[in-house]
């Protein structure tokens, strides 16, 4: 089943953006009277049916909607450095939307060797990642953030920094994380957070944490540790 993002739907008929309208004309070649499904970004789930093929704006009709789809019973904050290499970081980008998170804060850290991101880029991974997944909820990506500023703000939920230092106590993130509560996640980079960053974070509430024995790269330490929340909620 085919799946496009159309944001702020209000009624029965809703016209694709110019966007999504090429791609379901010029490069799915769909025809009229098919299924399709839309996504609004704030949960909720659509049925519908091409009434218009037009690449400037194809008109859908709804038939069906499915409120809170697929809604998670927690909401996850993914706190990582951006990477030098920005495929590596676009991929974590897209297997942490498919597995489920809800914000993407990019968190320069000390060791960051990538201080910026380009927002246009990563907020179009995030929504393809999204219709590739069904999740009917759009990730938000948070600014470009220093450590310190973020790990002072305000959050709900089970606070949590992996790194790999062995000079403080770590508990496996499956000790630490209980099913139901939100979480916040921060994830260093290359060269893994400062000692002074740790001490930052465990000062301001977080416990250090780890994901298993094994030294992993950033993104593939996000990717896992959103998905050891999401396994811990099953």
């Amino acid at each position: 089943m085919h799946v496009f993002y159309a944001p702020k739907i209000k009624a029965e008929k809703y016209i694709l953006d110019k966007k999504e309208s090429k791609h379901c004309v010029k490069v799915l070649r769909l025809r009229k009277s098919e299924p399709v499904k839309l996504i609004d970004g704030e949960g909720n789930l659509y049925d519908g049916v091409i009434a218009e093929l037009n690449p400037e704006g194809c008109v859908i009709n709804i038939t069906n909607i499915i409120k809170d789809y697929q809604k998670r019973p927690y909401k996850l904050h993914l706190a990582v450095s951006p990477l030098k290499n920005p495929d590596r970081f676009d991929w974590l980008i897209e297997k942490s939307v498919e597995i489920g998170v809800d914000e993407i804060t990019p968190l320069i850290c000390t060791n960051s060797e990538k201080k910026s991101i380009r927002p246009e880029r990563i907020n179009n991974i995030i929504i393809s990642a999204m219709k590739q997944s069904i999740k009917a909820r759009l990730t938000f990506l948070n600014p470009v953030t220093s450590f310190s500023e973020f790990v002072r703000k305000d959050f709900t939920g089970i606070q949590m920094i992996a790194h790999c230092s062995t000079g403080y106590t770590r508990e496996h993130i499956k000790n630490i994380y209980s099913k139901g509560h939100d979480a916040v996640l921060l994830i260093g980079p290359e060269g893994d957070f400062t000692d002074d960053e740790i001490r930052e974070a465990i000062s301001m509430g977080f416990i250090s944490i780890h994901l298993g024995p094994s030294r992993l790269r950033t993104e593939t330490a996000a990717v896992a540790a959103c998905y050891s929340v999401y396994f811990l909620n099953l």
